[in-house]
């Protein structure tokens, strides 16, 4: 759209809006269709990233267990499986599905309510504002 972006990380209606965590419009207000597709987007977006993690976690199920290796090597072991993942991904490497039977999706506590209006940035809207003006312009999907 002719305005240079920095990466924004993809939250739910419960984080506050940032220039860096996109989230969705508030359900409750009426919201245009160029905001409903947003809000469909985002969501797409949000559950191709579950499914990532949930390969990631299958595929290396070491990562279930962390909690017995040092705090030292901890992200050095979450940066290996990251990377072989990867290599494996882009070699078409089988994914066993049976792999994710050991692997259920864990919901880690979230907040409940919104975080407060106090806590959204201004400019954050217009970084919104320009992904739902992207999003039109590339129709349906």
């Amino acid at each position: 759209m002719g305005k240079a972006q920095k990466y924004v990380l993809l939250g739910d209606a419960t984080y506050p809006l940032q220039d860096w965590i996109l989230k969705p419009y508030q359900e409750e207000e009426n919201l245009t269709q160029r905001q409903l597709q947003f809000n469909y987007r985002l969501k797409r977006a949000h559950s191709v990233i579950e499914n990532a993690f949930l390969r990631l976690k299958a595929r290396w199920q070491i990562l279930l267990k962390c909690d017995d290796c040092s705090l030292e090597l901890l992200p050095t072991l979450v940066l290996a499986c990251c990377i072989l993942h990867n290599i494996c991904e882009a070699h078409d490497n089988p994914f066993n599905e049976e792999w994710l039977e050991g692997t259920e999706p864990t919901e880690l506590p979230k907040p409940c309510q919104p975080a407060p209006a106090a806590m959204e940035d201004n400019r954050a809207e217009q970084v919104r504002e320009l992904m739902c003006q992207y999003f039109e312009s590339c129709g349906e999907g």
